[in-house]
């Protein structure tokens, strides 16, 4: 494991956030071209446990009827198989109220797996959180087989998705550096400080989201991360934003879609699309693409 940097970290009292089985490679080519037209949204449940510590998870996916609306609890699945994106809260929230980013991702075909953790602040630094994640993605994937209703939708040569917000953002970067999960193909930290030196297991595509007047973590610390993370990667500033106030912003959803369906489904006509989905005159989009070279663009 890569030497930690130091971490920095700004966390407000009010605000602030043991991989499993290896099921699949990362960089394996996907199974399913990238939906052209959204789903409706359905959502299950599942107690799961590593060790001792509850993994209660709430995995929302495409599913039949009409889209548009809240998620429907055990919806049918739709035809297809989608990749796994995971979404981590930040402290004090949960996957319910993480909807602006989790409805519209599952909606754009993916299964996304929420867990709704009792955040500890010890527990996301010394990795319990990170590990956690790798369990829930582990349990994930498993759903693909047997009689769960997801059986036979899961793509699981696609590689994964990992996101999350503040604590959650810190558990994403925290996947990619100092508890690595090597199945890790794409990600996205969001309002997250530097959790280390990225590690030589994981190859993703990374995209950081944060506003630079956040006052709970440090823009600064995020923009040390992304000064080492390695290409492809991007940065997406939200100008006078704070440590959520964008959260829900169309600019963040068309930006984190599209991000996953390139990072996942190689889907390249995203890819083209996110200059213009993260454009405005509050907003600074840099991005560094596969040979690393070249300066970044900046919108």
């Amino acid at each position: 494991m890569a030497m930690r940097r130091r971490t920095f970290l700004n966390l407000s009292a009010a605000t602030a956030v043991g991989t499993g089985v290896t099921l699949l490679g990362a960089g394996q080519a996907h199974a399913a071209p990238a939906p052209a037209q959204p789903y409706a949204v359905g959502v299950r449940r599942y107690d799961w446990t590593r060790g001792s510590r509850p993994l209660t998870t709430y995995v929302y996916y495409p599913a039949t009827g009409t889209p548009g609306g809240d998620p429907v609890t055990d919806a049918p699945v739709a035809d297809g198989v989608f990749p796994v994106c995971e979404f981590t809260h930040g402290y004090g929230s949960s996957p319910q109220n993480s909807q602006a980013v989790i409805r519209p991702l599952a909606a754009a075909g993916f299964v996304v797996p929420g867990p709704h953790f009792q955040h500890n602040f010890d527990d996301v630094h010394n990795g319990n959180t990170a590990r956690d994640v790798s369990e829930i993605l582990t349990r994930t994937l498993a759903l693909n087989q047997g009689g769960d209703p997801l059986a036979g939708h899961i793509d699981a040569q696609a590689g994964l998705g990992v996101s999350g917000h503040s604590l959650g953002g810190m558990t994403t970067h925290g996947l990619l550096t100092a508890w690595p999960d090597s199945r890790v193909t794409a990600a996205i930290p969001m309002s997250c400080v530097d959790m280390g030196d990225p590690s030589g297991s994981v190859s993703a595509k990374t995209l950081f989201m944060h506003g630079d007047r956040d006052d709970t973590t440090a823009y600064s610390s995020a923009r040390q991360a992304y000064s080492g993370t390695p290409a492809p990667k991007a940065f997406l500033t939200f100008h006078g934003g704070g440590h959520s106030s964008y959260f829900g912003d169309s600019r963040t959803v068309n930006t984190f879609v599209d991000w996953m369906r390139w990072g996942l489904y190689e889907d390249t006509a995203a890819r083209d699309r996110l200059p213009s989905g993260a454009e405005s005159s509050g907003t600074t989009w840099e991005f560094v693409g596969d040979d690393a070279t070249g300066p970044a663009v900046h919108v």
